[in-house]
């Protein structure tokens, strides 16, 4: 079977299943319009009234950004790095544990709906905006790539109609978002993430079948070097160790579940706080769930291909095109499975982007045009639905910008962490750090943004070598096939292919660079957070120490929050 060269293509089946799936979704959103239509508030359509439970809020939790980059991505990644990213799984562990203890408090007492409101009442307007621009601007571009990265990868393989993917995925989820606001995103989220899993088991059973059981994939990985999960290496350039996934990963995944308003603005809908922190726990279980099973696929992918690898073959050109060439190959037969598999792909970008949607016109109602403008409760509420239309059609312009920038989409997820991770530092320093003040509020966001992007960037232009990257060997030896060009795949030694190019060796003060861009890409959000913290701590400590040693002279009111009071008059709370 892994000899041969896969020119099936789409069956009608499969395209009714793909289309049952983006109705499904389509009607949930009339459904909750047409409950809701009594909605009298914006704060309503953005958070659900706050009436949600734990269980479809975790739910909803775990789908958002188990986005179409972690179905495609993840076993693309095991089966070319092994499966190391399994340690993810202790990342998430620290995430929730510090979320529900540090963030989500602050944030539910609060009862705010943008979490940038908290920027204003802890330090002041102008890093309210600042926090929000930043946010407005991470979201889109992260937003266009999910739309349009598994477009591409399926449409190389399965010849699924790229545009017409693209826009019929933009515009369900624009329609929903609009439609039926945060309570349509938070039950299509629950119904994405049941299909995200079909897509998985199917694959994952139809390979063990083929392979003659679980066992079999497990030794067949183990041979091939595939289960490297005792990597306690702890330097940092190496691209994914134990502590670069559980570390890296724990801060990438805080600026995530901490403070991106598509996470927040969902737990902060729970009835109580007891439901939000239980819905970070069961989500916790769902995250284990499509890492476990992301991980497995990659195993699967190996053992079926391990004797004749596709990519250097030149069968498919990108390595995210393996999962839904394995699809084809194993599944082809079978009319109906390649389609679920797509919608389980496409269930991943939609449920992305639908929060992003939501979170987007939730910032733009509550951070630039609530503050500014008198309008009444309906009248936003309309505001709000337009910004949710809005936003949709401007992530499907993205999608379009993003088949342009070919090599730039891993860049692009990199900007999660180059613009998350100063973010992230400044929220903590609002909330742990009394003595913070605005003036190092905003040096510090500014600086770490400055440092993540420089080594992001520059991680861009000189790549880590090999020896860092650690790519493991693929073969070739079994193939037997003759390509559409004619020659004939007999081959036993093939060179193995060099995925990245080595990093120029410079002399003398050179080197510290290179090595500082070769830093694992996991560090770019801690780096960025620890830069905001420390820096917003001096210039605090420099431009606030005549006031907060009168502070600490006569007392401070409320130490849980900062050296000023929180403004609650300002942000019109009881």
């Amino acid at each position: 079977m892994s000899g041969s060269s896969v020119t099936s293509s789409f069956a009608v089946a499969d395209y009714v299943v793909f289309a049952v799936m983006l109705l499904v979704s389509a009607a949930v959103g009339v459904y909750f319009a047409w409950t809701d239509r009594r909605q009298r508030s914006a704060g309503d359509f953005l958070t659900g009234g706050r009436r949600l439970t734990a269980l479809p809020v975790s739910m909803s939790l775990s789908a958002s950004f188990m986005s179409a980059i972690t179905v495609l991505g993840n076993p693309a990644e095991v089966y070319r790095y092994g499966a190391s990213i399994a340690f993810y799984a202790v990342s998430y562990v620290f995430t929730m544990l510090i979320t529900s203890e540090v963030f989500l408090p602050v944030f539910y007492k609060l009862s705010i709906t943008s979490t940038y409101e908290y920027l204003e009442l802890r330090f002041n307007r102008a890093t309210r905006l600042m926090g929000t621009m930043l946010f407005i601007v991470q979201t889109i571009l992260y937003t266009g790539i999910v739309i349009y990265a598994p477009a591409l990868a399926l449409n190389q393989v399965t010849g699924l109609d790229l545009w017409g993917a693209v826009i019929s995925t933009g515009v369900v989820c624009t329609f929903y978002c609009t439609m039926g606001g945060l309570k349509a995103v938070v039950w299509t989220d629950v119904i994405q993430l049941a299909v995200m899993f079909a897509g998985f088991l199917t694959v994952i059973i139809r390979s063990v079948v083929l392979q003659g059981g679980v066992i079999n994939i497990i030794s067949d990985s183990q041979q091939g070097g595939r289960l490297n999960l005792l990597d306690f290496d702890p330097n940092p350039l190496r691209r994914h160790t134990f502590w670069t996934l559980s570390i890296g990963g724990a801060f990438i995944w805080l600026s995530i579940y901490g403070i991106n308003q598509a996470q927040v603005q969902r737990y902060i809908a729970c009835k109580s706080m007891t439901q939000a922190r239980l819905s970070l726990f069961i989500n916790l279980l769902g995250l284990w769930s499509i890492l476990l099973s992301s991980v497995f696929a990659g195993m699967c992918l190996f053992s079926v291909y391990k004797s004749c690898d596709p990519w250097t073959t030149g069968l498919i050109s990108a390595p995210d095109q393996l999962m839904p060439y394995l699809v084809m190959d194993i599944l082809g037969g079978y009319p109906g499975l390649p389609g679920l598999f797509v919608a389980a792909t496409y269930s991943g970008s939609l449920s992305t982007v639908s929060s992003s949607i939501n979170a987007l016109a939730a910032v733009t109602v509550e951070d630039i045009i609530r503050p500014y403008t008198n309008f009444s409760e309906t009248r936003l509420t309309w505001i709000s639905k337009g910004m949710s239309f809005f936003y949709g059609i401007l992530c499907i312009g993205m999608a379009g910008l993003a088949s342009f920038m070919g090599g730039i989409l891993q860049a692009a997820i990199s900007i999660f962490g180059i613009i998350g991770g100063p973010l992230l530092g400044l929220f903590t320093l609002g909330i742990l750090c009394p003595l913070a003040n605005s003036k190092g509020a905003l040096s510090g966001l500014f600086s770490g943004m400055a440092l993540s992007l420089w080594v992001g960037i520059g991680a861009q232009i000189y790549p880590p070598s090999n020896a860092l990257s650690q790519p493991l060997p693929l073969s070739t030896e079994g193939c037997n096939f003759t390509t559409a060009h004619g020659s004939n795949w007999t081959s036993s030694t093939l060179p193995i292919q060099n995925f990245t190019s080595v990093a120029p060796v410079h002399h003398g003060d050179k080197w510290v660079l290179t090595d500082l861009y070769s830093l694992s890409y996991l560090y770019f959000s801690p780096l960025g957070t620890i830069t905001a913290i420390t820096v917003g701590l001096v210039v605090s400590i420099l431009t606030g120490k005549l006031i907060f040693l009168l502070k600490m002279t006569f007392g401070n009111a409320n130490p849980a929050f900062s050296d000023f009071e929180l403004d609650l008059a300002k942000s019109g709370l009881s």
